[in-house]
């Protein structure tokens, strides 16, 4: 697990010690990144479910101007810190200790936008759709024309619980769906 590219280029992140967090793969996160390497550079990025702060981390290694990084676990957390500091990315990254729908709640009570939030929680479990809900719940989280980029497994099918008519991009990586919508 490394930044693939930019300010980080090369550096290996500290990996979980168990399998409770599941990294995104290097080459799905490469592919990911190209899909949507012109949205990145100066978004403020939310992880929502951060595990290791990969996703968030190679966000802001490509220009990303903010981090914000959600996880309830208190080891993904320290695991998340340890990554951050050794990224050098402080200054921009803001770790909070929370679940993602409670953390959207409290988002949008500060006002916080957001131009991609990056969701990959465990595998299905239903936290992908709780969090796309607290979304809608919300719109303004998330900035009209932003991104809202889920991981998922092959058997979870975003288009049953997203809005008809929004627009969605889906690719497969072996066992790994990224769906990309676009925020309206």
């Amino acid at each position: 697990m490394r930044i693939i590219t930019g300010r980080a280029r090369g550096l290996k992140l500290t990996p979980p010690r168990n399998y409770d967090v599941r990294p995104t793969a290097d080459r799905v996160k490469e592919a990911l990144f190209n899909i949507i390497r012109s949205a990145v550079p100066d978004a403020a990025v939310l992880d929502a479910f951060a595990g290791t702060g990969n996703l968030a981390l190679e966000a802001w290694s490509r220009g990303a101007r903010k981090i914000v990084l959600f996880d309830k676990s208190p080891e993904s957390l320290r695991l998340v810190r340890t990554n951050v500091a050794k990224a050098r990315a402080q200054e921009a990254a803001d770790i909070r200790h929370t679940d993602a729908v409670a953390g959207i709640l409290k988002c949008a009570a500060r006002g916080e936008q957001f131009d991609i939030i990056f969701s990959d929680p465990p595998y299905d479990k239903g936290l992908n759709q709780e969090l796309y809900e607290a979304l809608l719940a919300h719109p303004s989280v998330l900035r009209e024309g932003g991104l809202l980029v889920l991981e998922h497994s092959l058997a979870e099918d975003p288009a049953a619980y997203v809005k008809t008519g929004t627009p969605m991009r889906t690719e497969k990586y072996g066992d790994t769906k990224i769906s990309l919508i676009l925020w309206k």
